[in-house]
């Protein structure tokens, strides 16, 4: 079983920015979530997330997944 939590602090913007963001994060968890190693997850959401390309996020997202070994084998 895999718990998440995705936070956005008010340095992220107003509430329309910070849901955004959570949004794209729900959004790259979910693609990837089948392959995750069981555990807790919690994400947070900072400025930069809102202006770069989601496909950027996916391989960044990736790249963190990797290196934090939290994908299963």
């Amino acid at each position: 079983m895999q718990a998440s939590a995705f936070v956005a602090g008010k340095k992220v913007g107003n509430a329309v920015r910070r849901n955004r963001a959570k949004r794209r994060l729900r959004a790259l968890f979910r693609e990837s979530e089948a392959r995750l190693v069981p555990g807790i997850y919690i994400l947070v959401a900072k400025a930069p997330l809102l202006e770069t390309d989601f496909s950027q996020l996916q391989n960044d997202w990736n790249t963190a997944l990797k290196r934090s070994r939290a994908l299963s084998r």
